[in-house]
């Protein structure tokens, strides 16, 4: 009888010992709820924005040339986080602490030394999506750092189909201007890329996880007569096209002429960077490249996984505050990877040695330019 009554009994510890305690909610002035009440704020920014600053694809863009600018060699070295890039100018709300680490990144130091930062050539065409971000994050008192990446998840919440971005805020306005070279360029070899963003601690398989922001990705400067020429044919859409189109021979100049950074396109209306050409075709690069093709779901969540890394750069997570709660659920539906119309497999320079490229079929009817955006 006495075994009768102990296994009930250790079956309803057993099943008690599984429940979690509730986990406490915080409800904010406008009704929402989050796990953290500092978060809070984080909604009345996202009120603000959604319905005032319009989705703009250089959110992206600003997000990796703000945190790219870590490099562990130059501060190890004393060019950077040791005077050598200027003295710290606070900017707003400040760290506290008596000398806070200058060479935390994303810091919001393209922001708030714009003057300095925009003059590198890796940062021309910027100055509009900066001076259209900055109004928000002063009226609701956040950091320029937060607020670049805060704009990044929900602009990526915002596209077609696209990734669900983390964000952590907790990051001050305390920053010294980056130096320049840190961001890399079209023009670079994939070697001086892959050794810049490696010292930032990002490997090649990476580099290739980053780029896929380059789907939903246009460019304004390297050919400043035709702005908003985008590098995919469905722009708008946050799916594998860009790492298809790459891989498509170039035959044409969208153009008058080819830039210093900009190779060969392969359809009318689509500009394709030299170091985009070359990270698809590098053996170092190749395959992973083609494995965004393969798998969507994966893509996604390495595109995901990578942002959150690049956000974090020279920070201690825990001393963050994790707000992801506040960034609207990504939604849509996007198409499985395809030939442009008038395309076929032939035009695919294929550079994975391992595996074959996938097998694609075309778009139906005739080839049309891509309008920019």
């Amino acid at each position: 009888m006495l075994s009768k009554l102990i296994l009930p009994f250790a079956l309803l510890v057993a099943s008690a010992s599984t429940l979690s305690p509730p986990v406490k909610r915080a409800t904010c002035s406008g009704g929402q709820t989050t796990a953290n009440e500092a978060c809070c704020v984080w909604f009345d920014v996202l009120d603000d924005i959604q319905g005032n600053l319009q989705p703009l694809i250089k959110t992206f863009q600003l997000i990796f040339h703000d945190a790219i600018a870590f490099s562990p060699a130059l501060t190890a070295a004393g060019k950077f986080g040791g005077g050598g890039a200027g003295k710290r100018m606070p900017v707003g709300p400040v760290d506290t602490r008596e000398d806070p680490p200058a060479d935390r990144v994303p810091d919001g130091s393209i922001m708030a030394h714009s003057d300095v930062e925009m003059q590198y050539a890796a940062n021309n065409g910027l100055d509009d999506i900066i001076e259209a971000q900055r109004p928000f994050a002063l009226k609701h008192n956040v950091s320029f750092g937060d607020f670049i990446q805060f704009a990044g998840a929900v602009g990526s919440a915002n596209c077609n189909g696209g990734p669900q971005v983390q964000f952590f805020a907790g990051r001050s306005n305390d920053s010294q201007p980056a130096p320049d070279g840190l961001v890399p360029l079209p023009t670079d070899s994939v070697t001086d890329i892959l050794n810049r963003v490696g010292d930032a601690g990002f490997s090649a398989i990476e580099l290739v996880w980053l780029l896929v922001s380059h789907t939903v990705a246009a460019q304004d400067t390297v050919d400043s007569s035709m702005p908003g020429t985008p590098f995919d044919s469905t722009p708008k859409d946050f799916d594998a096209q860009f790492f298809v189109e790459t891989m498509l021979n170039g035959t044409l100049t969208p153009g008058s002429s080819l830039q210093p950074g900009e190779v060969l396109s392969p359809y009318p209306g689509e500009f394709r960077l030299q170091s985009d050409a070359l990270i698809g075709r590098d053996s170092r690069t190749a395959c992973e490249w083609q494995k965004m093709i393969v798998d969507r779901a994966n893509m996604l969540q390495k595109f995901e996984q990578t942002v959150l890394k690049l956000s974090l750069l020279g920070f201690d997570q825990s001393t963050l505050t994790d707000c992801s709660d506040v960034i609207p659920a990504a939604t849509g539906t996007v198409a499985d990877p395809f030939l442009p119309a008038g395309k076929s497999m032939s035009d695919i320079e294929a550079a994975c040695s391992s595996t074959p490229f996938p097998s694609l079929s075309a778009a139906p009817g005739p080839e049309t330019s891509i309008p920019p955006i």
